[in-house]
């Protein structure tokens, strides 16, 4: 469930503002859509895992709010990231 080292460093090169950008909300929204995405499919499985469960749904949140401060802040790259990483149909 938790990301490898890779996969992180891949995702921070593929959104990141800057050279050193690790933290703004594009890389964060990054981030976090990759490990609900590995949750989801934890859960095919482990269809009972509450616990997990409750973990994802704050995940969940927390992506929400990055989303919102986003869309407040720059619409165009907020439709930017929905489009990259495929989260409105």
């Amino acid at each position: 469930m938790v990301l490898v080292k890779e996969t992180k460093a891949k995702i921070i090169d593929e959104f990141k503002i800057h050279a050193r950008d690790t933290g703004s909300a594009e890389v964060q929204i990054a981030i976090l859509t990759e490990r609900i995405n590995l949750l989801a499919d934890h859960f095919k499985l482990h269809r009972k895992d509450f616990h997990s469960r409750r973990g994802l749904l704050a995940l969940v949140g927390t992506r929400r709010k990055l989303l919102n401060y986003l869309k407040k802040k720059d619409v165009k790259k907020y439709t930017e990231i929905l489009e990259k990483l495929h989260l409105r149909k």
